[in-house]
């Protein structure tokens, strides 16, 4: 099935077009006019270098006026192979589709809403054939079943033309576009966007994307880049200076050659506060039980963090790297990463 884009815009028609597979461009006066164009021949023109294919109305109340608007936009420069000619259907517009293809234009015949007119023009020899969905949905009109016996049409009496799903107003026209085995939809780019999302796509893909960080990942490049840290004669006022001043819930505690001696926590504060200790924030650090804090390497990967997180039910690890203090990694550390 050939996708389209559908659209006027022109940054979203470069951005849609990145993708590499799209066939082509459908476009309208009515979406020019919206977008504020008003040299119609000249965007034209710059479209046609853009897509791999464009289609374009030619428009006129006859089919002599028809035939002569697309042999004037062709003499713009445009390529009779890559340009598609959208007429209106109507009596008129038959009658310079088959002249049209004739002369090996391709013709797409649009504003279809009913399976007669879709007949007429695939005798008219039309390219494309495009009825419009959403109009008709808007009308009360059971616009799927219209294009489902367009398709059959063209493929029980072996047609060459191809029936073009458009006036698409959201994702599930797609699907049903798929369903009902059109040859072929264009689309809005708001909708092409919404293509490709799925909630539970969106959850696989994260939990592939963090487990591969726990895996490549090393402790320094998610540890911050402060280093919380006192000595055994540090008051819990100074403590609590480098906790605010860092972000951090714990520091570590430290001997003069920079390994770690323990860990005052925002826990430890509590306990102290609450235990009926007498000026607290003025006791030293080596008034306290002091145990050898949970370390991990700088090196290690985030995937033995995690562990080390998960089985001792800690939130902040001290960092070393050969023996000596370098940071503190918190579990919001691992998150953020």
């Amino acid at each position: 099935m050939e996708l389209y884009l559908d659209s006027a815009d022109i940054n979203e028609i470069k951005t849609a077009f990145e993708l590499g597979f799209l066939t082509g461009l459908t476009t309208t006066p009515t979406f020019m006019h919206r977008h504020g164009i008003t040299d119609v021949d000249s965007t034209i023109v710059e479209l046609s270098k853009i897509v791999p294919i464009l289609q374009i109305e030619a428009l006129g109340q006859t089919a002599d006026e028809i035939v002569a608007e697309a042999h004037r936009q062709e003499a713009l420069g445009l390529d009779r192979e890559t340009t598609v000619y959208k007429i209106p259907i109507s009596m008129e517009g038959v009658k310079a589709c088959k002249r049209l293809t004739d002369e090996g234009f391709l013709v797409n015949i649009h504003l279809v809403y009913t399976l007669q007119q879709t007949y007429m023009a695939l005798e008219a020899g039309a390219t494309y054939v495009c009825p419009l969905v959403g109009r008709l949905q808007d009308q009360g009109t059971d616009a799927l079943a219209l294009v489902e016996q367009c398709v059959n049409a063209v493929n029980y009496y072996g047609y060459d033309s191809k029936i073009m799903f458009s006036s698409v107003r959201h994702v599930e026209h797609v699907r049903n576009a798929i369903n009902i085995g059109v040859h072929t939809i264009t689309v809005p780019w708001k909708v092409m966007q919404q293509l490709t999302e799925n909630h539970f796509t969106e959850i696989g893909t994260k939990q592939f994307e963090d487990h591969t960080k726990l895996m490549t990942k090393r402790v320094h490049q998610v540890m911050s880049d402060q280093n919380p840290m006192v000595t055994r004669d540090a008051s819990i006022a100074d403590c609590l200076v480098q906790m605010t001043s860092g972000g951090f819930g714990a520091v570590s505690v430290v001997d003069n050659e920079g390994s770690a001696v323990g860990i005052f926590t925002d826990g430890d504060l509590r306990r102290l506060m609450t235990n009926g200790s007498s000026d607290p924030l003025n006791m030293k650090v080596s008034d306290l039980d002091l145990h050898v804090p949970l370390q991990v390497e700088a090196n290690e990967l985030l995937f033995h963090a995690q562990e080390l997180f998960s089985e001792r039910k800690v939130d902040e690890l001290v960092v070393v790297s050969d023996g000596k203090v370098v940071g503190m990694l918190d579990v919001q550390d691992i998150i953020k990463a």
